[in-house]
C-alpha cells in the first residue's frame, strides 16, 4: 500500500523528538509556574519551613481510652493554651466509663496491674523532655516517674501486708482480704508530683478513677502517656475545668464509692463535697490540714484509704 505524503515526509525519530520537545517545554512551564510561587508560600508545604503556621493544640478530655471535646463546646484559656472546660454531663460520662472497665480491672491479677503501672513509667521516662518543656521541672518529672515504679512493686504485695488471717474462737478459719473500693473520683492539686500521687495508689489497688486535673496541661499530657501504655481503657479518666462546678456532681452521684479530696484547697467546698458524699455512703479522703509533701515517702495510707476488707470464715474440717 502506497504511503501518504505525511508519513512520507516524516523522517526517522521526528516523532521521538517532537515528545523530547514537548517534555522540555511543559517542565520549563512548571519550573516557571514553581520560581513564581512566593517563598513564603513555598515553605507552608514544608515543616518548619518559614512562614508555616503550627497546628495548635486544644487539650481535651480523657474519657474511656479517647479524648472527646466537652459536650457543651466550652473552652477556656489556661495560660495561652485552649483547654476543654468540663461539664456535668462529661462527668456522667467518665463516671459511666470508669464503672464499665472497674471489674475487669479489679479482676486483673495484682502482678499484671504492676506490669501496667510499669509500663507507664517506661513511657513517661520516654516523654521526660516533654513534661519539661511544658514547665514541670525535670526533678519532678523524675520523682513521678519513681513514684510509678514503687507503687507497682506494691501491686502484688498490698494484700500481703493488709490481709491475713485471724485469730478466732472457735472450728474456724477467719481470713481478711483487700478488696477495691470501686469508681473514685479525685479532686487532684495542682504539681504534677501530686496528681501520680492521687492517681497511681487508687488503680494499683483494682480502683478506676475520674479525675478533675488543677493543672490541665500536664494532666492532659499524662493521659496521652496512659493512653499509650497498657492503661485499660476507662481506669483512667480526666476532667479539665474547675473543680467547684464539676465536682459536687461527682460528690453527689451513686455510682462513686470514694471520693478524695486531696486538691481542694477551699475548706467550705471541701466541707459541702463532703455533705454531698455521705448522701450515698462514700468513702471520703479528706485533704490535709497542712500543704502535702508529696516529696515525702508515700507510706501504704493511699492505697489502704481505698481499699474494703472482705472477711470470710470457713469451718475447719477434721
Amino acid at each position: 500500500m502506497p504511503e501518504s505524503s505525511s508519513s512520507r515526509s516524516r523522517k526517522p525519530g521526528t516523532v521521538a523528538a517532537g515528545k523530547a520537545v514537548a517534555v522540555r517545554r511543559s517542565s520549563a512551564v512548571k519550573a516557571g509556574a514553581t520560581s513564581a510561587v512566593p517563598a513564603a508560600v513555598a515553605d507552608v508545604s514544608r515543616p518548619g519551613g518559614a512562614g508555616r503556621l503550627a497546628v495548635r493544640k486544644t487539650y481535651k478530655l480523657f474519657i474511656g481510652g479517647a479524648f472527646p471535646r466537652s459536650e457543651s463546646g466550652r473552652t477556656y484559656l489556661v495560660d495561652g493554651d485552649n483547654v476543654v472546660l468540663a461539664s456535668r454531663k462529661d462527668a456522667r460520662d467518665a463516671v459511666v466509663a470508669a464503672r464499665a472497665a472497674q471489674p475487669k480491672w479489679a479482676g486483673a491479677t495484682a502482678y499484671n496491674r504492676g506490669q501496667v503501672l510499669y509500663r507507664v513509667a517506661e513511657m513517661l521516662e520516654a516523654r521526660h523532655a516533654e513534661f519539661v518543656a511544658r514547665g514541670v521541672a525535670a526533678a519532678e518529672v523524675d520523682a513521678a516517674i519513681d513514684r510509678w515504679v514503687w507503687y507497682a512493686g506494691w501491686a502484688d504485695k498490698i494484700a500481703q501486708v493488709h490481709g491475713g488471717a485471724n485469730p478466732v474462737a472457735g472450728p474456724f478459719f477467719n481470713l481478711s482480704a483487700p478488696e477495691p473500693t470501686g469508681v473514685v473520683a479525685v479532686v487532684a492539686p495542682p504539681s504534677f508530683l501530686g496528681l501520680v500521687s492521687v492517681i497511681a495508689p487508687a488503680i494499683v489497688t483494682g480502683n478506676t478513677v475520674v479525675v478533675l486535673a488543677a493543672a490541665p496541661q500536664a494532666a492532659v499530657t499524662l493521659a496521652e502517656v496512659l493512653a499509650t501504655s497498657d492503661v485499660p481503657g476507662g481506669v483512667v479518666n480526666i476532667l479539665t475545668g474547675h473543680a467547684a462546678e464539676v465536682a459536687p456532681w461527682l460528690a453527689s452521684h451513686d455510682d462513686v464509692n470514694a471520693l478524695d479530696l486531696t486538691g481542694v484547697t477551699d475548706p467550705a467546698l471541701a466541707a459541702d463535697l463532703e455533705r454531698s458524699a455521705a448522701g450515698s455512703l462514700k468513702r471520703v479522703v479528706r485533704p490535709s490540714a497542712e500543704a502535702a509533701d508529696f516529696t515525702a515517702d508515700p507510706g501504704l495510707g493511699a492505697m489502704t484509704a481505698l481499699l474494703e476488707t472482705k472477711t470470710v470464715w470457713h469451718p475447719k474440717g477434721f
